[in-house]
């Protein structure tokens, strides 16, 4: 593999991809096949039992993605006006990316535990 071009290169990386995408596929329907024969085999009606959905889910996703996009922005400014003078500014976009990130997902745990608690003090 010394003299590989990239043109050989790109044409296995895509064999690859698409091996591991097939791949992945088939192990989702494996083990969703393979959880429906446990089902049946307890006794159990596999069309009854859904998945448990998870109300604050879609909170928590969306606040985590607007504090890292806002966490990004932030950098971008600070790293074409503050930083101008310095060449490497990596670390303050990933410092940025993580702190909002991390405020989006405590914002999150604090609207879940208001909610969680006026639902409690109702019952």
């Amino acid at each position: 593999m010394e003299n590989m071009d990239t043109g050989n290169l790109g044409v296995m990386a895509g064999i690859i991809i698409s091996l591991g995408f097939f791949a992945m596929i088939f192990g989702i329907i494996y083990l969703h096949r393979r959880e429906r024969m446990a089902m049946i085999e307890r006794g159990m009606d596999p069309r009854r039992y859904k998945p448990q959905s998870a109300p604050y889910q879609t909170l928590k996703w969306g606040l985590l993605l607007i504090g890292a996009g806002a966490g990004l922005f932030i950098a971008y400014i600070l790293d074409r006006t503050v930083f101008v003078s310095q060449d490497d500014n990596a670390a303050i976009y990933f410092g940025l990316i993580a702190i909002c990130g991390g405020l989006g997902l405590f914002t999150s745990y604090k609207i879940e535990k208001k909610e969680t608690d006026k639902i409690a003090a109702q019952e």
